[in-house]
């Protein structure tokens, strides 16, 4: 069993880094854990054609063939996950099938705690996914620079980090 945290912001100060930072130490002391940071594989922009067979595509698409939970940490803009993580998928996709994943957000308000719902409804109905049901949704004032100090978010993070590992593997064909 291995785990897969992928941070999708592109943002140089990107806090939901942090929490992917977070998650793979709290992952690492649990079992094999890696963690993809989507602002050095250079994933090309989907284009629904020749974009997917790009090599930084391929590398990406075979750690999360590897992974058997995977947990993916993305900015919320205009209430939604970042583009970034919906063009993961879209050139990724099928390398997901029938994976654990979990989700972490890093939003601007609590109004944006429910913006990853899309992205996980279509993984569970396109890849059979088994999504973890706990989330994380953290806003500006759980961080102070490059600490995540608010209790509940790090409460929140450890339950998600616990449930995948209870999880890991679940989703995949016995």
């Amino acid at each position: 069993m291995s785990y897969l945290v992928i941070s999708t912001s592109l943002n140089p100060e990107s806090r939901s880094l942090l929490l992917a930072k977070e998650a793979h130490r709290l992952l690492s002391l649990k079992g094999k854990a890696e963690l993809l940071d989507l602002r050095k594989a250079r994933l090309p922009h989907f284009d629904g054609g020749k974009s997917a067979q790009s090599r930084a595509v391929k590398r990406v698409k075979e750690k999360i063939q590897k992974a058997t939970t995977i947990i993916i940490a993305a900015p919320v803009y205009n209430y939604d996950v970042g583009a970034a993580a919906k063009n993961l998928i879209e050139l990724t996709g099928d390398a997901f099938t029938d994976k654990t994943v979990g989700f972490m957000c890093a939003a601007g308000g609590k109004g944006s705690r429910m913006a990853f719902l899309g992205l996980a409804g279509s993984m569970l109905m396109d890849f059979r996914c088994l999504i973890i049901p706990d989330f994380v949704v953290a806003d500006k004032g759980a961080f102070e620079g490059e600490r995540i100090v608010e209790a509940f978010t790090n409460e929140r993070l450890q339950l998600l980090v616990d449930k995948a590992v209870k999880l890991d593997g679940a989703g995949l064909p016995k």
